[in-house]
């Protein structure tokens, strides 16, 4: 009996976590991924609460992530005047275990590459389905076959756009844009992340060692057009416009982000699909349900793919595989995108008004009475979902992700 073939749209997070639960459960996987290589860049990324750790755990990565996590840091809010105004606990910013975005997708594609089939430098292009199988048509590629698609290509899916129409049915934006991007640690080997924010604006530098960190900026403006994405030059540009004046150390951000090797810059938007699956093609992550900033989006990418697999693994009907995973993943990513939908107001609100409110409301949740319930607070939305077993048919010489 030949195994289902899955053809996963996606080489970040979402795509490879996939692969890794279907070929434990006997599929056939192929990823086709636009970049010519992996991409490696981008912000840290953490995991919080029992949710988060059991399927590592399952999985087998938490070890790994461990090994290569960033150090927790609490986060230093500054007045306009750079003056330390509050200081958050490290739970809010890195969770239990933080990693960065690059060193997890390396984690990932290191685990899948010898039993997954990857395609770099190529795109799905054309999607028809046919009785039990779905034809596709790639823009380099020979066209092909597959049992079932899956796009885990990311808040712009390519799949989606393809499958379930254009993003702008999809995508609500917040009113804010976000840039992030590596640089030298400009604070002078400090410890802590901290953020410098005005009306409107905001600066954040997170340290990842004692010499690298992270830049985070972030201000009030629409959603980006596909041609400023895509326009490296201009985003630059408009980044020095936009923050130029402010003091600390952010003429030193805009000095790095000439240098800058990966700078990501998109608006803060959250997605909203009216079901995860058409056919026999799903979304998993935040194709079908992401946020840029806040909304926990790579946990519940894992979170989604372990779910995913087992449920394909279990049922003969994809279709009714799609469903239990839908009926169950929606409510808990409805309530972590909770997170992404504040994002952008809580770094930059848009009076001085709003900016007292917000110091003040943070110096009183993380006063000495309060810290606790605060980090339960920011763990509440990770810890709202109950992780499913699943008891399967496992394919010779794979190792179970549960045991029944």
């Amino acid at each position: 009996m030949n195994r289902p073939h899955v053809l996963i749209s996606g080489a970040g997070i979402a795509g490879p976590a996939l692969a890794l639960c279907l070929d434990r459960f006997g599929f056939a996987v192929t990823v086709v991924e636009r970049a010519p290589a992996l991409r490696e860049g981008g912000q840290a990324v953490d995991f919080r609460g029992p949710v988060h750790r059991a399927v590592l755990e399952r999985l087998d990565l938490w070890a790994p992530i461990h090994a290569h996590r960033t150090r927790a840091s609490a986060i230093v809010l500054l007045d306009p005047a750079a003056r330390p105004r509050v200081t958050l606990p490290a739970v809010m910013a890195s969770g239990d275990v933080e990693i960065l975005r690059g060193d997890l997708v390396r984690i990932l594609y290191e685990r899948t590459r010898q039993a997954v089939d990857y395609r770099f430098g190529d795109q799905i292009t054309g999607i028809e389905a046919r009785g039990d199988a779905v034809a596709v048509e790639f823009e380099r590629g020979a066209p092909a076959t597959f049992d079932l698609v899956i796009g885990a290509d990311g808040l712009h899916s390519n799949v989606r756009a393809l499958v379930f129409g254009d993003e702008s049915r999809f995508l609500r934006h917040h009113g804010y844009r976000i840039a992030t991007f590596a640089l030298p640690n400009v604070l002078d080997g400090a410890r802590e992340a901290q953020i410098l924010s005005v009306p409107g604006r905001a600066v954040g530098v997170f340290p990842t060692s004692p010499e690298g960190a992270r830049a985070l900026l972030i201000h009030a403006g629409g959603p980006l057009t596909r041609a400023e994405r895509r326009d490296g030059g201009e985003l630059k540009r408009s980044l020095r416009q936009t923050f130029a004046g402010m003091s600390w150390v952010v003429p030193r951000v805009l000095d790095a982000l000439d240098r800058a090797p990966d700078l990501y810059v998109d608006g803060i938007a959250t997605v909203h699909v009216e079901s995860y699956s058409r056919g026999r093609v799903a979304l998993l992550g935040d194709a079908a349900y992401g946020g840029t900033l806040g909304g926990q989006g790579t946990s519940l990418a894992i979170v989604g793919a372990y779910v995913l697999a087992g449920e394909l693994a279990r049922a003969g009907d994809p279709g009714a595989a799609f469903a239990r995973y839908e009926s169950m993943l929606r409510p808990y990513a409805t309530g972590c995108q909770a997170g992404a939908r504040r994002a952008g107001s809580f770094f930059a609100p848009r009076t001085g008004a709003g900016l007292w409110l917000r110091n003040t409301l943070y110096g009183v949740l993380t006063g000495p009475r309060l810290v606790g319930f605060f980090e339960r607070l920011v763990k509440d939305a990770a810890t709202d979902f109950v992780l499913p077993e699943y008891a399967v048919r496992w394919a010779p010489g794979r190792q179970a992700l549960v045991s029944s």
